[in-house]
């Protein structure tokens, strides 16, 4: 391995064999006798002194400032079995009232639930698409409120749907939805990016994921297909 020399009397730097470590010679440049290091370049290290690395100490010789320490997130077991049993308990209460409540449900019953499972669904969505590697995740309060705007944006949208079909955009087939749901996962993308920084592409997914379970829950409940709804059926 060549360890690099530095002349100290010309500045010239070349390299030679580290069988000449620790021994004499002149410099190739100006003859100056000169001693080999006796470590190879790759072991040099440039230390850092202690009171630059960690910030400087007080008078009691303790460090002042220490390096800020990034917590990894994960989704714990019991988070993730919580969001489980929540979806099950909302997808049983669906059924529930498909059987209670003569069809076709109330208006208000749906938007009522529709407000309710946005923000959690919201909130789940985000806790697995989000980049634990850029970004510190957002927690307690921060991620309530975001939650609760980027669920609020997907009610409306959802409800946005529904004048469709009495404007003639959309009459009832599905290939004609694929027109107009462009334009609803795009907003709710750029929603999901304003609300937990998530990109373009994990925001689309995040708006979408929302799309499947309020369209299973349409399945649930006994309600038509998203790309057959009616004025006001939500």
């Amino acid at each position: 391995m060549p360890i690099a020399v530095l002349c100290p009397s010309c500045k010239a730097r070349f390299s030679v064999s580290e069988k000449f470590a620790g021994k004499k010679g002149p410099c190739p440049k100006c003859k100056t006798v000169i001693t080999v290091p006796d470590a190879p370049a790759e072991d040099i290290k440039i230390h850092v002194p202690e009171q630059f690395a960690s910030g400087g100490k007080d008078s009691k010789g303790q460090a002042v400032s220490k390096p800020i320490m990034r917590q990894e997130t994960k989704v714990a077991p019991t988070a993730l079995v919580a969001m489980i049993g929540g979806t099950l308990v909302v997808f049983a209460l669906a059924i529930v009232l498909r059987f209670a409540l003569q069809p076709p449900l109330p208006v208000a019953v749906i938007a009522v639930g529709l407000l309710a499972i946005a923000p959690p669904l919201a909130a789940a969505g985000y806790t697995f698409l989000r980049d634990d590697e850029l970004l510190e995740p957002y927690r307690g309060r921060s991620l309530l409120i975001r939650s609760v705007i980027c669920g609020l944006v997907y009610a409306a949208l959802w409800g946005a749907y529904a004048p469709l079909p009495e404007y003639g955009i959309i009459t009832g087939e599905a290939w004609q939805w694929l027109f107009v749901a462009p334009v609803f996962v795009a907003i709710g993308g750029g929603t999901a990016f304003a609300c937990f920084d998530l990109d373009f592409g994990s925001g689309a997914m995040h708006y979408c994921f929302f799309l499947l379970v309020c369209l299973l829950l349409r399945f649930a409940l006994g309600l038509p297909p998203l790309w057959a709804i009616a004025a006001g059926s939500l």
